[in-house]
């Protein structure tokens, strides 16, 4: 690991007048930086430590309906926050889902989104290639070990997948992530943050290097959602495959539907087509598999991971019918 210079930013203001400078990394709550670091993949000659800037880890409700959520708010603390148990279930499951309960404690809602692939090409400690950790090198993963790897939205020049459990939730809530920056800040709706490799193959998410998360905005509540993760183990390990959804019912009848799909694609699934496939029918259809083969359709699995097709069609059925109460 490189040596690095280590300052505490006080306001959002000396954070944005320290990352000016370059070579300077962000530390929240250190759970992915300094992985990254230790294996290389990033080495900041100085890291800017944003955990006493206290207004960063608020949890406030907005006069229109919603929550708004200080980027520094840990995981555990926005998973069991009241509100977000009653009106967000679908987030609060998606964080409980994530990682360990230890590392829950340090993790932040603002940085978990921000995390790199789970590729092992681009997680090796010897060169490989990869375009995500060295650009124009290629993808190992395309004709190598792939059974964890992309059914949607892949190209040649890169076929992983992006692990967030939070950002499926928040993708499929339509949360919008809030910034800082010294020319202005901007909104990032959190279904476009992540790159899809036809955007760049090298990229990972859409924040400049000068800017920083703030908040996450939740619209307003819904209530009738639900997440469903599948993986080897309980515990500390990545989606195999999972689905968000929220829906808004006339009794039996979907008004309308989000789905999205996580570790399917290098950012948070959205199933548009079925969504729209959804509206007006019954949720009994919807449960049972209706416009899903028209919409895998679409998946492109690689040579070791068909298996993540059926998984994920039927994660959507599963979830559909645990965010509908039949399940």
């Amino acid at each position: 690991m490189r040596d690095f210079a280590y300052a505490r930013a006080q306001s959002v203001n000396d954070a944005l007048a320290m990352l000016a400078r370059p070579e300077t990394a962000l530390l929240a709550g250190g759970t992915e930086l300094l992985n990254w670091m230790r294996i290389g993949i990033e080495g900041p000659a100085r890291v800017v430590d944003l955990t006493h800037i206290a207004s960063l880890g608020e949890i406030t409700e907005l006069d229109a309906g919603g929550l708004r959520i200080g980027s520094l708010a840990k995981l555990n603390d926005v998973a069991l926050d009241p509100r977000v148990q009653r009106d967000y279930p679908v987030l609060s499951t998606a964080i409980l889902k994530a990682a360990s309960a230890q590392i829950r404690n340090l993790a932040t809602i603002g940085g978990n989104p921000m995390q790199r692939v789970r590729c092992q090409y681009f997680r090796a400690d010897e060169a490989t290639p990869c375009n995500k950790r060295r650009p124009g090198s290629g993808c190992a993963a395309l004709h190598g070990m792939n059974d964890r790897h992309a059914i949607f939205g892949w190209t040649d020049d890169c076929v992983a997948v992006q692990p967030s459990d939070p950002a499926v939730a928040l993708a499929v809530l339509d949360a919008t992530l809030i910034t800082a920056r010294a020319g202005g800040g901007r909104s990032i709706p959190a279904r476009t943050f992540h790159v899809l490799p036809s955007e760049d193959p090298s990229a990972h998410n859409v924040l400049a290097a000068d800017e920083i998360i703030t908040a996450i905005i939740l619209p307003a509540p819904c209530r009738r959602s639900a997440y469903l993760k599948l993986r080897d183990r309980e515990s500390y390990e990545y989606a195999t495959v999972s689905a968000a959804v929220a829906l808004d019912m006339d009794g039996t009848t979907i008004k309308r539907a989000r789905i999205a799909l996580g570790s399917v694609a290098m950012r948070p699934w959205r199933l548009d087509r079925l969504e729209q496939r959804l509206a007006g029918a019954s949720l009994q259809a919807a449960a049972e598999g209706l416009g899903l083969d028209e919409v895998f359709a679409d998946a492109r699995p690689l040579s070791d991971n068909a298996h993540k097709v059926f998984m994920a069609k039927h994660a959507v059925q599963r979830t559909i019918a645990a965010a509908g109460g039949l399940a």
